[in-house]
């Protein structure tokens, strides 16, 4: 803890930044959702339209078509998102084998390390009240607890809602208020596989209200993130809303989630302090296609999905709204990240981000109080490999794959209905002497490879070949976290389990390297 306290009070840019004008920090607002795809939107042509809550909030903010996650799987995205770097800096990716993704199931070893800063930890120092609501994601042993990571609230799990299990084999999964356990997920928090029931997305958006409401009274800045997670298999809904959709459970899911986003908005409106709020609404990763169709959402016009790098497992619905702030009805083409939130709330809040580590998301706040552009790179990472890179309105790819033949065989298909020939291949193509070359733009579906012969293809590969070269040369991985497993440290015994009788024993030791198929 003392290197810790020292790393935190040591860093440049925790004063406040010199070129705030705001009379006082906004409070600060990220809405993230789970598996959620471009195409559930209304706003982004989801047939059905059942997303008017989100649909108006785009209207009266910013629409960002171009936004992308940092990993296209959860646990790498959220790390990313909460310390403005790259999951192959932050240690939120394996190197047990080549280009694989990995995350944080309950037998994983691993965490956020302590030498990271993550979002919370920096607004703490200029008075931010902060909070999680949802799922965690970012390691389960108590090292890893998110109250020890600068949340100083927390209602939700550490891992995804996976279950029932029996207790003997594996442990069902805690529900935490705070520092301890509430209950386990199948026995006091229910959710029934067969109808899809489950009341938690009325419990987040409950706790999402009140407190906003306590330190509106308080007259504190908040921190909320809002990190739900029904639309990610299994999916759940609560009764009221079970059955509503066109789109079935999942859209029944969405449904709910759009309902509950409009009342978090509302209540920031009653309380005369949504011009003094900002929120932004994103998603972890592209919609799982591999759960459909019952149980997937949808990437619109984008390739694959979850798992992968093309566009439909990287690309993510995202709003900025801030009445008064951010004009109402604007769309930015602005190439964006989840990583870019980081830097942005710290500027929000008068802070610089620390100065001795690379933070890879930039500063939006000109983007979206000014309407200007910013030129950047986005990197397409699975596991210990940068797959691709986006430039303007081309991407290449460096590698492609999918999954493997033999995942393949089994059913497992992140692109169903999608395979392009020899792009969505199933063994790892590397394409660094001649990457695949897409224009975005004219060709969202990664289906027409530019010609390697154009003077298209020679001119943009000049162009992209020295921002590949001077990222790979200059790239410091950090340690990973995600290559050791061991039952052992299964939610056997969670802090609070003997206050409600909830403790298990644990098996014996036996750390292992895990094993992550794709």
């Amino acid at each position: 803890m003392e290197t810790r306290l020292l790393l935190l009070l040591g860093l440049c840019g925790l004063g406040r930044a010199a070129n705030t004008t705001l009379p006082r920090p906004p409070n600060l607002v990220l809405l993230l959702m789970d598996d959620m795809g471009w195409g559930d939107l209304g706003v982004f042509g989801q047939p059905s339209k059942e997303t008017p809550n989100i649909d108006q909030m785009a209207a009266e903010g910013m629409l960002f078509p171009s936004f992308y996650t940092a990993n296209p799987l959860c646990s790498p995205s959220r790390a990313a998102l909460l310390t403005g770097r790259l999951p192959i800096r932050n240690g939120f990716y394996t190197t047990n084998a080549h280009a694989r993704n990995a995350y944080t199931p309950q037998v994983i070893t691993g965490g956020i390390p302590d030498s990271e800063l993550l979002l919370p930890e920096l607004l703490k120092k200029t008075g931010y009240v902060n909070k999680i609501v949802g799922k965690w994601h970012l390691g389960h042993r108590p090292e890893f607890h998110p109250l020890r990571h600068g949340f100083d609230e927390w209602f939700g799990s550490p891992n995804c809602h996976f279950g029932p299990y029996d207790n003997k084999a594996a442990p069902n999964i805690p529900f935490y208020r705070d520092w301890e356990m509430i209950g386990r997920y199948y026995e006091d928090v229910k959710i029934d596989h067969k109808t899809g029931e489950a009341n938690l997305t009325q419990m987040y958006l409950q706790e999402a209200l009140d407190f906003i409401s306590t330190q509106h009274a308080s007259q504190q800045p908040f921190f909320l993130y809002w990190a739900i997670d029904a639309t990610h298999a299994p999916v759940y809904a609560s009764r009221e809303f079970l059955g509503t959709s066109q789109r079935g459970l999942y859209g029944d899911a969405v449904r709910e989630i759009d309902d509950s986003i409009g009342k978090i908005l509302s209540r920031l409106q009653k309380l005369g302090i949504s011009n003094n709020t900002f929120v932004f609404f994103t998603s972890d990763n592209g919609a799982a296609l591999v759960s459909g169709p019952d149980q997937a959402g949808s990437n619109g016009p984008f390739l694959c999905g979850k798992q992968t790098t093309f566009e439909g497992g990287m690309r993510e619905p995202a709003i900025a709204w801030w009445p008064g702030h951010v004009p109402a009805g604007q769309v930015s083409h602005q190439l964006a990240s989840v990583m870019d939130l980081f830097t942005t709330s710290l500027a929000l809040a008068g802070l610089q981000p620390p100065s001795d580590r690379q933070i890879d998301g930039i500063d939006l706040s000109p983007v979206i109080l000014q309407g200007k552009l910013i030129d950047r790179p986005i990197f397409y990472y699975r596991g210990n490999e940068m797959m691709a890179i986006r430039v303007g309105p081309y991407k290449a790819h460096y590698w492609t794959w999918s999954n493997s033949w033999e995942q393949f065989s089994q059913g497992i298909d992140f692109c169903p209905g999608q395979n392009v020939s020899g792009v969505t291949t199933h063994d790892q193509e590397e394409h660094s002497k001649l990457p695949l070359l897409f224009h975005l733009g004219k060709d969202p579906g990664e289906k027409y490879p530019i010609s390697f012969s154009s003077a298209e293809y020679q001119s943009v590969i000049e162009r992209i070949s020295p921002i590949v070269e001077q990222h790979k040369e200059t790239l410091l991985p950090g340690q990973p976290q995600l290559n050791v497993c061991d039952k052992a440290v299964m939610n056997w015994a969670p802090p609070g389990c003997e206050k409600i009788g909830k403790c298990l024993k644990p098996p014996s030791p036996n750390p292992h390297k895990c094993f992550w198929p794709h």
